[in-house]
């Protein structure tokens, strides 16, 4: 299926009064494809599909408007250069990353409602969400690190 095809998306952009074009389709469908990319990996993604060409700058200003709307969710993670988008919005889910690789995955919220935590002191704020990030090693990495310790 192609990018430009995938169901829904059309549907979701009128729904959030924002003009449906082969750009947005493709930039939706690869993030949905691709999810925690960086504007600089979608543009890149899109340019190798049979659309017209994305600039980084482009992707990005398309991306923030998309957030704007809620069709997507920006992702700041620790040790990222780039800002990460994603097209899971509306829920209030978590990310897992390997300190190694920089792998992520998404991690449901451990009560299915926002937020997941309650802090100690509001300071007479009204909690809407909580972002947790988990660190630690994918399989994948932590076999190479001890295969690399075994072997010195």
């Amino acid at each position: 299926m192609s990018i430009d095809t995938v169901p829904g998306w059309a549907e979701r952009l009128r729904s959030s009064h924002i003009r449906v074009t082969s750009q947005r389709l493709a930039v939706l469908g690869t993030l949905d494809a691709h999810p925690h990319s960086t504007a600089a990996e979608i543009a890149e993604y899109v340019a190798h599909q049979d659309s017209a060409a994305l600039t980084v700058q482009g992707a990005y200003a398309m991306l923030q408007q998309l957030e704007a709307s809620g069709v997507v969710r920006r992702v700041s993670l620790p040790d990222s250069s780039s800002i990460r988008w994603e097209t899971r919005v509306g829920d209030n889910h978590h990310h897992v990353q390997c300190v190694v690789c920089g792998r992520i995955e998404d991690v449901d919220c451990v009560i299915g409602e926002a937020p997941c935590l309650t802090p100690s002191d509001t300071h007479g704020m009204r909690i809407l969400e909580a972002q947790i990030v988990f660190r630690g090693l994918c399989s994948s990495c932590a076999e190479t690190v001890a295969r690399e310790s075994a072997h010195p």
